[in-house]
């Protein structure tokens, strides 16, 4: 019971930065000129991404292969998709700020009070995907183990793997 509703409280946090994100997108995004600078920091941040994550990758796949001869693949596992989640919410909140920003900016020039929610919603989003994904990274991963895996809720490979997911996600 207590597992599914933490996968449900997940699930809803990724609904809401869905619904969030699509909501700041239909905004009005500026001028052509501030629609120009956007682009050149989204640009920016893109190529500081793709550097970043290229580099990642490399010491991931090494820890990845590390954890899983020395402890098990389970555990390489749960790192791996700690990681990958970490990843994807990073990459989307870098993604969805840096287009919020010019929205922000707009609204800031219409209607001083638009900003600050603007502004507030671009960056909760960042914030409800790390808990999101990570709330159904842990559990999610916890039930095959404990569950279509058949390991005891004690078993050290199902500590060893949550903590390597969670230090993954880090």
């Amino acid at each position: 019971m207590a597992l599914g509703l933490i996968i449900l409280c997940g699930a809803l946090s990724l609904v809401y930065g869905g619904y969030t994100v699509t909501k700041l997108m239909a905004a009005d995004s500026g001028s052509a000129r501030m629609q120009e600078i956007s682009a050149a920091v989204r640009e920016g941040a893109q190529a500081y991404l793709k550097r970043q994550y290229a580099t990642i990758a490399v010491v991931g796949v090494v820890v990845f292969i590390v954890l899983g001869l020395l402890l098990s693949w389970t555990v390489a596992i749960g790192f791996l998709i700690g990681a990958i989640l970490s990843g994807a919410a990073g990459f989307i909140g870098m993604n969805v700020s840096v287009r919020a920003n010019v929205r922000t900016a707009q609204a800031g020039d219409a209607i001083a009070r638009r900003g600050p929610r603007r502004r507030l919603q671009g960056s909760s989003v960042t914030g409800l995907l790390v808990a999101g994904l990570a709330l159904l990274g842990v559990s999610v991963y916890y039930w095959v183990l404990t569950g279509p895996l058949g390991y005891a809720v004690s078993d050290r490979t199902v500590v060893d793997a949550l903590v390597a997911l969670g230090f993954g996600a880090r």
